[in-house]
């Protein structure tokens, strides 16, 4: 018998259904892909359109924040830069000048800001470095969460909460008249939070190192803190000293609850009638004559004015002595 060899044919290993042939176009070419589309199938691509729509929707934000800004800043600029030009501004005050009269200055309500700002500075500023520093350096127990939660709600309540408060206290309890010192005091509370967090942040960044380093030399903590930390912190701490006093500078409504307005010129935060430059703006705002209203723009571009050159200062010490790990 003649031996018969029986091949076997490969098999084939594409699946069922599966046809030779080169990919068509709907199949892309590559295993039935489909081919990326020309825009966003490439990542790159993709990435480089988002990050430019990104951009465009911030600017447009941006563009919108602005825009309110700068039209206040013109408007207030506009009607009352004529009378900051002229001396009489910085060197009288308003005794003696009705409203239909033109003249008179501010001298007495930039005078009355001034004082009640730096009073209020003198008081929150021991307050404020000195909350920070037990809070960073000693504050670790339940007392210290209570402190910094405190400081959290004065942080974040209206300034005509804390001048119905002082009023409550002031004049209802104690039977006091209204005076300057009240409304510093209503001031003092939206003053300390500012401090505080600004100043705690400062201390936050001085090195550990430095802190070991003096601790090594026998050094007490108290010492440490006093010849270290807080000179090197110490351009961090009066910016926020300066901001925060740029903050209540421009606050009205305890003004207004507690300061009793005088067109002459006064100092004594003790002596009842004190003019700032808030209340100056509140006393004449629904006067229709003009030369009542030109003082209201001057004396509101005023306010502006001090308030942006303390910002300023503050950015300027924060820039060229800020605390460097």
């Amino acid at each position: 018998m003649t031996d018969v060899a029986i091949v076997d044919e490969p098999r084939s290993t594409k699946p069922a259904g599966a046809t030779d042939g080169p990919a068509t176009a709907d199949s892309g070419g590559s295993g039935g892909r489909r081919s990326p589309s020309p825009v966003f199938g490439h990542p790159a691509r993709a990435r480089e359109v988002k990050d430019h729509l990104a951009r465009v929707v911030m600017w447009l934000a941006f563009l919108l924040a602005l825009v309110p800004l700068v039209w206040i800043l013109w408007t207030v600029l506009s009607q009352g830069y004529h009378l900051l030009l002229q001396s009489e501004w910085w060197t009288n005050s308003q005794k003696g000048i009705t409203s239909r009269r033109e003249g008179g200055g501010a001298v007495h309500a930039i005078q009355g800001t001034l004082i009640q700002g730096l009073t209020t500075a003198v008081i929150s500023v021991p307050i404020g470095v000195m909350t920070a520093i037990y809070l960073v350096e000693y504050g670790r127990g339940k007392f210290a969460k209570a402190v910094s939660f405190m400081v959290d709600i004065l942080t974040g309540i209206p300034s005509i909460v804390a001048g119905l408060f002082i009023y409550a206290v002031w004049v209802t309890t104690l039977g006091l008249q209204r005076v300057g010192f009240a409304v510093c005091l209503a001031l003092v509370m939206l003053m300390v939070p500012v401090i505080v967090r600004s100043t705690e942040e400062m201390l936050k960044l001085v090195p550990n190192e430095l802190r070991e380093a003096s601790y090594a030399l026998g050094v007490p903590k108290w010492k440490t803190i006093m010849k270290v930390v807080l000179p090197t912190a110490f351009s961090g701490i009066v910016t926020g000293v300066l901001l925060g006093l740029a903050r209540v500078m421009g606050e009205t409504a305890p003004l207004l609850i507690l300061g009793p307005y005088t067109k002459a010129i006064a100092t004594d935060l003790f002596g009842g009638y004190m003019a700032t430059l808030p209340t100056m703006i509140n006393q004449d705002r629904s006067e229709s004559l003009q030369p009542a209203v030109d003082r209201v723009w001057a004396a509101a571009l005023t306010l502006i004015l001090l308030v942006l050159l303390l910002n300023i200062a503050g950015r300027v010490v924060a820039r060229f002595g800020s605390v460097r790990k």
